[in-house]
């Protein structure tokens, strides 16, 4: 969203969303024409590959199989905003389950990433991974920042969210937030497993906290809840950036939340319960786990004991924005848009194939 309003800032054309079934964003506020891209509906499909094939200036946020078989002209720029401002789990190349992979997926996967033009970055740290896990050169990184990390240095708007979501949940004001945010394991998409000891957290905690359960998109439930005065389901918030504002305690494990949540310099808490499993199928790297800007816990036992004794480790915290955001600063919108547009101006597509991301 905040590159689209630049987009808009610096006037440089039209406008152009592709949408996709996914995505929860609706763009109200922004002058553009939005066009749903799915094969389900083929008018608006055609449409959606027309202004690929016309366009000059291509952003995408994720991971999108179509561009394997889309041939840009030689003067389109594609550039791949990402949807995290850090990595933990292994992705694109570097993932371990490529390996299983058939030869033409594999080969398919490559010809995703050799779409790409330019990659934002918000650190030197991602630019290695980035060119590691695309196979991309360092031209083909710009240092730009994150345009997502433009929201968490919007005073103003910030306020005004704090405000709004302290109106819909009163119980706020008087009771701390702790957020539990766990990414999705692949075998728990329609029926996941919380882990937490919910009733044990209660007990201990419920007096002066509040928990916000927020699942990974891709997960679908119905939470049956006993304790309403304590845990209150969130998952519905289509972006969970505002819910960052109001959390004073982050759970999480292998999400990658903690990128943009360290620089509002509050206590995180890893909740590793599966690691070895999940190292496995999925791949965490080893220097991540060993700098993790918190403590790493493997059940609710612990986690209330980092609580109560305040054993959190807000250095690390520190230390961990300062290296993953080196160059978000606030204006990576603005600066993403000056680096693409200043030698000419070009009608803007975007590609959304991910619901939780911005652009």
């Amino acid at each position: 969203m905040y590159t689209a309003k630049s987009l808009e800032k610096w006037n440089t054309g039209e406008i152009v969303i592709l949408k996709t079934t996914s995505c929860r964003e609706d763009f109200a506020d922004l002058e553009a024409e939005i066009v749903p891209f799915a094969m389900t509906n083929m008018s608006s499909f055609m449409k959606g590959i027309y202004h690929l094939a016309t366009s000059r200036v291509v952003m995408v946020d994720n991971y999108f199989g179509f561009l394997a078989v889309t041939d840009f002209k030689p003067n389109v720029s594609v550039v791949q905003l990402w949807h995290a401002a850090g990595a933990m789990k292994r992705f694109g190349l570097e993932d371990p389950s490529v390996e299983t992979r058939s030869t033409k997926a594999q080969e398919r996967f490559k010809q995703v990433y050799s779409r790409f033009t330019y990659v934002t970055v918000g650190s030197e740290k991602m630019a290695s991974i980035f060119q590691k896990s695309f196979g991309l050169s360092n031209n083909n990184i710009l240092r730009t920042g994150m345009p997502r990390t433009d929201f968490f240095f919007d005073e103003e708007q910030i306020e005004q969210i704090e405000k709004d979501i302290t109106e819909q949940y009163p119980i706020i004001k008087k009771r701390k937030v702790i957020l539990y945010a766990p990414t999705y394991r692949d075998n728990e998409l329609a029926k996941p497993n919380i882990a937490l000891d919910i009733e044990r957290l209660y007990r201990e905690l419920g007096q002066e906290y509040v928990l916000f359960l927020r699942l990974h998109p891709a997960v679908t439930w119905d939470l049956a809840n006993i304790f309403p005065n304590f845990v209150i389901d969130v998952t519905h918030y289509k972006n969970i950036n505002p819910l960052l504002l109001v959390t004073d305690i982050l759970i999480t494990d292998y999400s990658s939340i903690p990128f943009e949540y360290s620089l509002l310099n509050r206590p995180i808490i890893f909740f590793n319960y599966d690691l070895e499993d999940y190292q496995k199928n999925r791949g965490v790297s080893d220097e991540y786990l060993e700098s993790l800007p918190g403590p790493m816990v493997r059940d609710t036992k612990s986690i209330i004991k980092v609580i109560k004794q305040n054993a959190f480790q807000l250095e690390k915290v520190q230390a961990f924005a300062k290296q993953w955001n080196q160059y978000s600063n606030g204006h990576a919108s603005d600066q993403l848009v000056q680096a693409m547009y200043s030698s000419h101006t070009a009608v803007a597509a975007t590609v959304k194939p991910s619901a939780q991301t911005t652009r």
